[in-house]
């Protein structure tokens, strides 16, 4: 199995899938590089998705170490329950010995009549309008100087629209990616140069649809004891509600950039 964004490989056992890892996959300081953790939790998808062949509903992993370019992530699929509309799975990533993530999840759909939301997506300017950058980082509603004024939010809120490079479709391991953005509202709401090494990620799938880009309403619920605490709403365009994401992280001070 190929995905549009990474090279996730099935193996002649099905319960196997392996990811050659990329510095495109990576973030970190030059030479000290390492696995985006949203990476690592789309490949679980993508292997548990592929091994049971059911869309994942919800999936959270936990990150316990740092997998780093150009070792080989190997994912092993578990499925202790597999009924007949929900399976339960789970998945190890490890780099040889060394265990680098754990992802629950379940995974299934039951038909049903009922498709409603009650969350609606925040008043935004459209992706054209707003200022693009390329990097994993982004700069949203708060304004360009947010991140390092000293203010702390109101609200800990921190809107921004993403979207995939080279056109690849929004499935539900793009949005796993996405999700991992959460620690980028932490310097915003906090109105400091910060961020966080996330501790997990939770993401919990309503309905996909297609879209370009994707409006993601992150919110910092709180700071102490050098752990932050966020989620994440993931809107398309046109308002439905897809998914909705939450993580646990260390909080990260940085110095503060210097005035232009």
């Amino acid at each position: 199995m190929t995905t549009p964004f990474f090279d996730l490989r099935a193996t002649h056992n099905p319960h196997r899938w392996f990811l050659p890892l990329t510095e495109a996959l990576c973030v970190g300081p030059p030479g000290a590089t390492f696995m985006f953790g949203g990476v690592g939790l789309a490949a679980a998808i993508g292997a548990m998705e592929g091994t049971c062949k059911r869309p994942v509903i919800w999936a959270t992993a936990q990150y316990l170490s740092y997998a780093r370019p150009p070792s080989v992530v190997d994912l092993d699929v578990r499925v202790p329950a597999h009924g007949r509309h929900t399976s339960q799975a789970r998945v190890i990533g490890h780099v040889g010995d060394t265990e680098i993530l754990t992802v629950n999840a379940a995974l299934g759909e039951r038909p049903s009549p009922y498709s409603h939301q009650w969350a609606h997506m925040p008043e935004a300017p459209p992706p054209e309008a707003c200022e693009e950058t390329h990097r994993w980082t982004a700069k949203g509603r708060h304004g360009a100087a947010a991140a390092g004024n000293g203010e702390i939010s109101e609200d800990g809120r921190f809107v921004l629209w993403i979207r995939p490079r080279g056109g690849q479709p929004v499935d539900s391991a793009m949005l796993a990616i996405m999700a991992d953005h959460v620690p980028s509202g932490v310097g915003a709401a906090l109105g400091e140069n910060a961020g966080g090494n996330s501790l997990d990620n939770t993401i919990r799938f309503r309905r996909i649809v297609p879209t370009q880009w994707v409006l993601c309403d992150i919110q910092i619920h709180g700071v102490h004891g050098g752990f932050a605490h966020g989620a994440m709403r993931l809107f398309a365009q046109d308002g439905e509600l897809m998914a909705t994401a939450s993580q646990s992280m260390i909080l990260r001070m940085r110095e503060r950039p210097e005035p232009a």
